[in-house]
């Protein structure tokens, strides 16, 4: 008897239908790209990307571009809370939503880089469902943990009838491969103060104070300035009251400094050697800076007995945070209010901080109102964001162009800095590529043109599109030798024959064509007719997969069916 192994899967009413998607092409409109009228700085990003339509299918659209380029993907996809599915059954209503979470989870895979994260957030409605499924799509191997959120408190929103409060939500963290790496955060090693760094230029004016070799230089010949901490940092201290009596570097400027602007001037550095217990063989103190003052300066290295533990290594990410307050105040954040579902920005900033470098590339593919895009933004980090509903105009699009114009200082702009610059494209997909026409035959939209219907070719025969300014036969091209060509004319032997001899004997070239005659011994032509070479590639003509199920059509189910919840899958025999 031979035995069987298989992998342990989800399954679930339907799970063998798959949809057949249309890679559409992406649309800009101009009018409604938006971007700052100067640069902020060399590092502004302009190129981001905002798409209206069904997410699925800009997933498909965006595929053979961007496979392998996003670094982190954040989702926040409809809980599936069974509001919306009174008209359905149970069984249904899960097996609709783990179908298409299934379609865009795959897509998602593809487009991640292998050091890229996938971050799912979710409730428990289908958060353990969504968990498994994850595994089945990036693998058991390739989860990393699941951040709880604390999203509201009890006390404040309690119903009467209800007999369980939701307070909590989780993101489930995948990595794609073992490439990916989260940045951790370096443990606190009492540095914080340790910021300001002290140049000098000059000789300076040498002298003695109590003992001690001291270099004086006047005002314009040191700087003072404040940078990220570290050891090589000091930390600025106030040489008055106690502090004047209680420490060597105290006593040294009440003793030795106190009053020294007569012969120094305002606003002297004095560079003391042999003083303090720190890694420098000096330390500076400052005097007076207006002659109304009396107190003065000193900057202190990081004592000897912290610097062992200064570099105390990185502390792991925490799995639960209490964001109950930020989820509450969120409201207002990026000018615009979107109820039911709206992530605060603190959130999206751990998430990119964790799991994305500035300038990586961001996806969102249920925009909301924008969040993600607007944290992505402000970290300097380039992003993706697509959104079906009208608040992709009414909420997204403000609240970045409130962004890019450096007028929004909400959410994380004031910790980050914020300034403004950048900007986006705005596109939507392109309708179907074939349509019906009133004798039921199959022909190319009439809303595609010439360089549309070129675009869509290469897509589904699998081209780069990228036409030459100067071969009028290469529209595209799939390898450096293997190349496209599309037009809705018929072509005759005679043309075929000269298009061969253009092409050259030392490249290929695929031609799609309305109609064509001869071609016969044109070695390295490949001759096809549209439409009916894509008619069989895909299902035409549907724009909405949303995950808004109560739209959809009811599937049909055998009563007397007992699916379980988990079943045996790709069995072998050994």
């Amino acid at each position: 008897m031979m035995a069987k192994k298989g992998k342990l899967e989800l399954t679930w009413v339907g799970k063998d239908d798959r949809p057949r998607l249309e890679p559409r092409i992406l649309i800009e409109d101009p009018e409604k790209s938006y971007h700052a009228q100067e640069r902020k700085s060399e590092g502004d990003i302009f190129d981001n990307v905002l798409i209206k339509g069904d997410n699925l299918l800009a997933l498909k659209a965006l595929e053979q571009d961007y496979s392998g380029l996003v670094k982190c993907v954040y989702i926040d996809p409809p809980f599936n809370t069974g509001n919306a599915f009174e008209h359905y059954d149970d069984g249904v209503e899960h097996s609709i939503w783990l179908n298409l979470m299934r379609e865009r989870l795959e897509i998602l895979r593809r487009l991640l880089r292998r050091d890229g994260f996938l971050c799912a957030h979710i409730d428990d409605s289908e958060g353990h469902y969504l968990k498994v499924l994850l595994d089945e799509v990036f693998g058991r191997e390739n989860y990393q943990t699941t951040i709880y959120l604390q999203v509201r408190y009890p006390q404040k929103t309690l119903k009467q009838d209800m007999s369980y409060h939701k307070q909590i939500e989780m993101i489930h963290i995948y990595r794609n491969s073992f490439d990916a790496k989260p940045w951790l955060t370096p443990k606190s090693s009492g540095l914080d103060k340790f910021n300001f760094y002290v140049s000098t230029q000059g000789e300076g004016k040498e002298i003695e104070l109590g003992g001690k070799k001291t270099i004086v230089f006047e005002p314009g010949n040191y700087k003072i300035e404040k940078g990220e901490p570290s050891v090589d940092g000091r930390k600025e201290i106030w040489a008055t009251g106690s502090i004047l009596d209680g420490n060597s570097s105290g006593r040294f400027f009440r003793d030795y400094l106190d009053g020294r602007v007569k012969e120094d001037g305002l606003g002297a550095l004095y560079k003391v050697y042999g003083i303090g217990d720190d890694k420098f063989d000096h330390r500076f103190f400052t005097g007076p800076k207006k002659a109304t003052a009396t107190k003065g300066k000193y900057f202190q290295g990081v004592p000897t007995s912290k610097l062992e533990n200064a570099n105390s290594g990185n502390q792991p990410i925490e799995n639960f945070l209490d964001l109950a307050g930020a989820f509450g105040n969120c409201r207002h954040e990026g000018g615009v209010e979107f109820r039911s579902g709206k992530k605060p920005e603190v959130l999206l900033q751990k998430i990119l901080t964790h799991f994305s470098d500035e300038n990586d590339l961001i996806l969102d593919s249920f925009a909301g109102s924008g969040t993600t895009a607007a944290v992505a933004h402000k970290m300097k980090r380039k992003w993706i964001t697509v959104e079906i509903g009208e608040h992709c105009e009414t909420h997204v699009m403000p609240r970045l162009a409130g962004i890019i114009d450096g007028t929004d200082m909400t959410g994380a702009s004031e910790n980050l800095d914020w300034k403004g610059g950048g900007g986006f494209r705005y596109y939507t997909l392109a309708p179907s590529l074939i349509e019906t026409d009133r004798f039921g035959m199959s022909i190319i939209s009439k809303e595609y043109n010439a360089a549309m219907l070129a675009e869509a070719m290469c897509k589904h025969m699998g081209f780069t599109y990228a036409p030459s300014t100067t071969d009028y036969w290469n529209h595209g091209y799939s390898t450096e030798t293997d190349f496209i060509y599309v037009t809705t004319q018929s072509l005759t032997h005679d043309t075929l024959r000269k298009i061969s001899a253009d092409v050259g004997k030392d490249r290929t070239l695929l031609v799609c064509c309305k109609a064509y005659s001869g071609g016969e011994n044109l070695d390295n032509l490949t001759i096809h007719k549209i439409p009916s070479i894509v008619l069989d590639k895909c299902e035409w003509g549907r724009d909405d997969y949303s995950l808004n199920v109560a739209n959809l059509p009811m599937a049909e189910v055998d009563p007397d069916a007992d699916l379980p919840l988990f079943t045996e899958g790709g069995s072998d025999d050994e």
